[in-house]
């Protein structure tokens, strides 16, 4: 028996990296899962591999900035599969590293309508089918960099990695009597196609495993775990909280 039999999950970001991981972990666990991105290509090919393998998942095209697309997402999860249980906000971009005095304004507007904007579009339209099965566990991915600043790390990303956390705490406490529960998740640096030209660059990499105390970066089966914990009943009295998956960084 898988520990997620019976549920329906939206993961958005879901054709490559940790939302593709998360995918085929839930899959595995006995969920039907339904992936949003904007990589068509990469997102058709998780799909097939994950029904390949015998689980059940569907692809949609979801840019989480846009509304419509993620109606569109919910709606086919619900026709599809009979119901939308979880959701995990996965989606997001990096930010380049800027003093602030120097940073675009348009990377700002970017990385915060993707990483922040996202989150909520995608909560306030998952609530309502949430709310009509009688509950669900939405996860937020937020990064070790919304509990603590560097300076070598752009502002945006860092502020709105700062802003899923709260809004996180805030969703959890309005829906808590409604059975929705809400956490986010906080990874460390972990091997993916967003962190690939830092652990390219020699003096970059040597920085960030300075910095992590374990002393390598984590792998994104690492985080599917904990999204899993906090997907399944397993979490039923888990909700606004942090789970950090760090290797030790924000202990320091």
């Amino acid at each position: 028996m898988g520990r997620m039999d019976g549920k329906v999950a939206l993961i958005s970001g879901g054709a490559r990296g940790m939302g593709a991981s998360e995918a085929r972990l839930f899959a595995r666990e006995g969920a039907a899962v339904v992936i949003g991105d904007i990589l068509d290509e990469d997102g058709e090919a998780t799909a097939a591999s994950i029904a390949a393998d015998g689980g059940r998942c569907r692809y949609v095209h979801l840019d989480v900035t846009q509304e419509a697309d993620w109606q569109a997402a919910v709606a086919q999860a619900v026709s599809q599969f009979g119901s939308l249980d979880v959701l995990v906000n996965n989606a997001g971009i990096g930010s380049n590293s800027f003093e602030i005095h120097e940073e675009p304004v348009e990377m700002w507007d970017r990385t915060i309508d993707v990483n922040l904007k996202g989150v909520f579009l995608g909560t306030r339209t998952a609530v309502p089918a949430m709310l009509e099965v009688g509950g669900g566990s939405i996860i937020n991915i937020s990064s070790q960099l919304g509990i603590v600043g560097v300076p070598y790390n752009g502002s945006a990303y860092q502020t709105s990695k700062g802003g899923v956390r709260i809004f996180t705490k805030a969703a959890a406490l309005q829906y808590a009597n409604r059975g929705i529960r809400v956490n986010s998740v906080h990874p460390g640096p972990i091997v993916t196609e967003m962190t690939r030209a830092g652990r390219d660059d020699p003096e970059r990499l040597s920085i960030m495993l300075a910095r992590i105390p374990m002393g390598r970066y984590g792998e994104a089966e690492e985080v599917a775990n904990a999204v899993l914990y906090l997907a399944s009943d397993e979490s039923s009295f888990v909700t606004g909280s942090e789970v950090v998956v760090d290797g030790g960084w924000t202990a320091q």
